[in-house]
């Protein structure tokens, strides 16, 4: 059935990593950042010369975080290389839903998003876990999100809005299939964990084009470490600048 929700959690919730010597699963057993993002849809308003079809002259619109992500004119990783972020992005992308709401009950009055070019700054080999929350805004809907640049573990997935005191206590930490793309289950939720020890700037976002082109995405920025094998390589001498 295609709106089989419940038929296709039960499925995924099998995959498991094989786990062996020759395979073994690298889940990171302990965190040093936890994030929470929340994934979905609402309302952005246009500017006065604008004439958009939405209540009050808005348009529909994509956010992380409440976050619609606006692409820049340099490109992120350039402007992160040569030190140049002023103007391009901001390091201020939050942690956690600057608004909490029952996510996946009745949404707020207010469903409009901020835009901006915002990031999260990571140092190297940072242990992330990360839950990604989808939101009944306009409609609940599963989203593929997809991580450049790592592999992550999937832990753990769920429907309604994920307890964070309850929820944790049934992770995977053994044998969790390792993925760059994992769907976040409509009306519900599904947590990873990945070490950042790729240095460089990695896109993060929904695998729908549509929702991407409307900003449902974000980036992250991992620094060098301290190892001349940790440290992002200058780019090519004949590397066409954006």
């Amino acid at each position: 059935m295609f709106n089989d929700t419940i038929f296709a959690m039960k499925f995924s919730k099998k995959l498991r990593s094989l786990a062996s010597n020759k395979f073994p699963a690298k889940v990171p057993q302990t965190v040093n950042r936890r994030f929470f993002f929340t994934v979905g849809l609402g309302l952005i308003q246009c500017s006065r010369n604008q004439a958009c079809p939405g209540p009050n002259n808005t348009m529909v619109a994509a956010a992380i975080n409440n976050v619609s992500f606006v692409q820049p004119s340099t490109a992120l990783l350039q402007a992160h290389f040569f030190g140049k972020s002023k103007g391009v992005y901001t390091t201020d992308f939050p942690a956690n839903p600057t608004f909490k709401f029952n996510y996946t009950g009745t949404p707020p009055s207010n469903i409009l998003v901020n835009s901006g070019t915002k990031v999260v700054v990571l140092p190297f080999n940072t242990r992330v876990e990360l839950v990604l929350q989808d939101t009944s805004i306009i409609g609940a809907e599963s989203h593929p999100l997809h991580l450049h640049g790592f592999n992550f573990y999937v832990v753990g997935q769920g429907f309604g809005n994920f307890d964070p005191k309850k929820d944790p206590a049934n992770f995977n930490l053994v044998d969790p299939i390792e993925r760059n793309t994992v769907g976040v289950p409509s009306g519900g939720w599904v947590a990873i964990r990945f070490r950042a020890d790729n240095p460089g700037v990695w896109f993060m976002h929904c695998h729908l084009e549509v929702h991407t082109s409307w900003g449902l995405k974000m980036a992250w920025v991992v620094t060098d470490g301290k190892r001349p094998n940790q440290k992002l390589p200058p780019p090519p001498s004949d590397l066409p600048k954006c």
